[in-house]
């Protein structure tokens, strides 16, 4: 388990195009969910699709390569080929038309459309990736290596629950840790803007969002346990890397946010990231930073190829996983950048706020807005456990947090922090915007040497 894993940006597509590419969005140039911000436009295609670690993977190391589930939340859209584009990098691909759902969806199986109806047992998308994953791994060639990356759409909206876990978790409530409900006054103005403390139908609503997604995340166990049985039958688990992750967080209720994503602090940056494979020891935890632009080096380190050779951002984190100690050059920092989404027009259903605002929902809460754009350095050192971010608005407003004093980031300590520090920490925000390649993985300002790991 790693500990200290993050997303470089806090939203689906930009999240998911670091995961294929190793690049940071400065990089890798997809800023939200929709065509014109790049997300699976024709220009990612373009210039992207061909270097990710999939495509890797199947022209120089040879692998089987298998995708099921949620792509990019536009693939499959009209104006970027539709369904009949299979992405390289693919040998057999069964990608979701655009974004989330769990019945009445379409499925790009090799490039053909498949319609699915709401019948839970021909056509609940989490069973039929697991299932369709199953079919994979039985009719597979033995004698080629292979990579699968299955992408449940659970635990997103409209976390629809499979019948038969429809009624668990009825008395779970998000939980109430110390920023839960309180009011961000010393935050950006996305956040003081929010109504504190919530009504109680927000609330309601967002612990019942809560429970809704836990519920939908049973049949994702459920896919992973098959998977795992399957590959144990096969006699291919001690021979198999599994990686399980996510594409970003998720708030319910901190500083009265009712729930989305798109935010720097923690509960929307931080991600699980467990691993298990040959020369893993069970139960070990590792306090390393890690992003998921490292996830397309490690696995390429994995198959033999060298990451050197690819424009990747990020490192591969294949030497700290083994039942070693080691001293390894490690960055001490990564970069958490945003550029945040609003609408032309205000919002009829809440015009006091005007326009440049989006996602206004429930109450009235605006979760992003134009202006709600930001870069982050995450730092992690022996000496240091900071978060300092910059945004790109008029208040050109600063927030540093003290991850060790304050964990739930209650208290905003730019105003505070010696200068000598924020002088540091803005020079180093500045490089890692800038950097592309081997430039994003040099020592941060906490820890110029090689940083030593040892496994607990």
């Amino acid at each position: 388990s790693f500990t200290n894993a993050f997303v470089a940006s806090p939203l689906c597509c930009p999240s998911r195009a670091s995961i294929l590419t190793g690049k940071y969005p400065h990089n890798h140039h997809v800023i939200n969910n929709t065509l014109e911000g790049n997300c699976s436009s024709t220009a990612w295609q373009k210039s992207e699709e061909d270097h990710t670690f999939p495509a890797l993977l199947r022209s120089y190391a040879g692998y089987q390569t298998f995708f099921a589930g949620k792509y990019l939340n536009q693939y499959g859209h009209a104006e970027a080929g539709g369904v009949e584009h299979v992405p390289p990098g693919w040998s057999y691909w069964v990608g979701l038309e655009k974004n989330s759902k769990y019945y009445n969806y379409t499925l790009s199986v090799n490039g053909k459309a498949q319609k699915h109806g709401a019948e839970y047992s021909k056509d609940y998308l989490t069973d039929v990736l697991a299932n369709m994953s199953l079919d994979f791994l039985q009719y597979k060639s033995s004698y080629q290596p292979f990579f699968m990356m299955v992408s449940t759409p659970a635990p997103h909206s409209p976390w629809t629950a499979a019948p038969q876990y429809q009624d668990r978790y009825n008395s779970t409530k998000a939980p109430r840790d110390p920023n839960f409900n309180v009011h961000g006054k010393d935050k950006h103005w996305l956040i003081r803007q929010a109504k504190t403390p919530m009504t109680n139908s927000s609330v309601q609503f967002l612990d019942d969002a809560f429970r809704k997604r836990w519920r939908t995340l049973l049949s994702v166990d459920d896919l992973v346990e098959k998977l795992v049985k399957r590959l144990e039958v096969r006699g291919e688990l001690d021979n198999t890397y599994i990686f399980f992750t996510s594409d970003n967080g998720y708030h319910t209720g901190q500083f009265s946010l009712p729930m989305d994503k798109r935010q720097l602090y923690e509960f929307d940056i931080r991600v699980p990231l467990m691993v298990r494979g040959p020369n893993i020891k069970p139960n070990q935890t590792s306090k390393m930073l890690v992003a998921n632009v490292d996830l397309g080096p490690t696995i390429l380190d994995i198959a033999g190829y060298n990451v050197n050779k690819t424009q990747m951002d990020g490192m591969s984190f294949l030497p700290v996983m083994g039942d070693f100690v080691l001293t390894v050059y490690w960055r001490t920092d990564i970069l958490v950048e945003y550029e945040g989404e609003g609408s032309n027009v205000s919002d009829p259903a809440c015009p006091l706020l005007g326009p440049g605002v989006s996602e206004c929902f429930p109450d009235c809460v605006c979760e992003d807005s134009y202006n709600n754009t930001y870069a982050c350095v995450r730092t992690v050192a022996s000496s240091a456990n900071l978060q300092y971010c910059e945004f790109d608005d008029n208040e050109v407003f600063v927030e540093v947090y003290n991850m060790t004093a304050d964990p739930f980031q209650l208290s905003n300590i730019a105003k505070t922090i010696d200068q000598e520090i924020l002088e540091k920490m803005n020079h180093r925000l500045m490089m890692l915007q800038s950097c592309s390649g081997q430039s994003c993985r040099t020592p941060g300002v906490y820890d110029s040497r090689s940083v030593q790991y040892q496994q607990d």
